[in-house]
């Protein structure tokens, strides 16, 4: 057995050792990857396909540039699409080497061109499991387990694609599938609200992020709404992720466009088209408009603010107008105006 990220004995060292204090966690974005995100690293990316992808600090990431990462995710589009992107145009700053993953595409928006573009060019390693095989990896490193049984996919070819292991059962004596926990390096995670400690609240469904964060060694988080730590408490049960599996915390309003943020802004369906094409004319041969995006969008912004100044004041506007559920603040309004 190999391990892509921490091993379990490992990550049982860290823990133990990870100083677990109630103190201050904010910090720029800028000196949060700085810090955390290191060449050679496993990410664990929150989130489920475009739904509060960790977009602001992927963002960041690829300005400072990180090369021969692992990606770990149950379900991504965004994240890992922009990942790859910035592989596609300069492989000698940032750079994939692996993903372990259960899906990559972008749902109502089509698939990923550039998971079909490294792919069928033979650039990245791939581990390939079910949504339920990549949440049951985390949930036994967030348990500090070194494996977590179960029965699926045993009826499938998965088998053949990935490190799991299938053994008797000491109990019933029928075949169990054995799979490897996953400890991430880094945790990147979105959410709606956190306080100063790292305390985190999450609407909607959590999508694997609490265990992403507790398997990992590091967590990163950025949220649309920084709020203070008696109103975190007042609803103790609310609490999404602990303080203390948290390293780093950054006010980022918007961290999760062009994705969605639940309850506050939904999908950009023009701008994540417009990537989109950008990547499937790069994987046809034309790299113009995958560099002029990231030059303008990227490159050619120091942070989100200006990421999100870059776009029409009207769809920001729409995608806050038309997502379901009750606004958490009144505060909420469009960056810049």
């Amino acid at each position: 057995m190999y391990w892509t990220g921490l091993s379990p004995d490992e990550a049982r060292q860290f823990l133990a050792n990870k100083d677990k204090s109630k103190r201050d966690k904010r910090i720029s974005l800028k000196e949060a990857v700085q810090k955390y995100v290191k060449d050679g690293d496993n990410l664990g990316i929150a989130g489920f396909v475009n739904a509060r992808q960790p977009i602001a600090i992927v963002h960041e990431i690829i300005r400072q540039g990180r090369k021969d990462l692992t990606l770990s995710f149950q379900s991504a589009g965004l994240a890992p699409e922009y990942l790859a992107g910035a592989m596609c145009l300069d492989p000698a700053k940032n750079s994939i080497k692996r993903m372990e993953l259960a899906y990559l595409a972008h749902e109502a928006f089509g698939i990923s061109p550039l998971l079909r573009y490294l792919t069928e060019n033979s650039l990245i390693e791939l581990e390939d499991w079910s949504n339920y095989n990549m949440s049951a990896r985390f949930k036994a490193g967030s348990m500090g387990l070194p494996f977590i049984p179960c029965r699926s996919p045993m009826g499938s070819d998965m088998l053949k694609t990935n490190r799991a292991v299938v053994q008797d059962c000491p109990f019933t004596n029928r075949p169990i599938m054995l799979l490897p926990a996953s400890h991430p390096n880094v945790a990147l995670v979105h959410v709606q609200e956190a306080d100063i400690y790292g305390n985190c609240r999450i609407q909607g469904p959590l999508f694997t992020c609490p265990e992403i964060a507790m398997a990992s060694a590091h967590t990163i988080v950025t949220c649309d709404r920084l709020i203070e730590h008696d109103d975190m408490t007042r609803y103790p049960n609310r609490i999404s992720i602990p303080y203390f599996a948290v390293d780093a915390v950054i006010e980022v309003p918007f961290g999760a466009y062009p994705g969605n943020s639940g309850g506050l802004y939904y999908y950009d369906e023009k701008h994540i088209p417009e990537f989109r094409n950008a990547c499937e004319k790069f994987r046809k041969g034309d790299r113009a408009p995958l560099q002029e995006y990231y030059d303008n969008y990227i490159f050619g912004v120091e942070n989100t603010t200006e990421f999100i100044n870059k776009i029409p004041l009207s769809q920001i506007q729409y995608v806050q107008k038309i997502e379901p559920g009750i606004r958490l603040d009144a505060a909420y309004t469009v960056l810049g105006s």
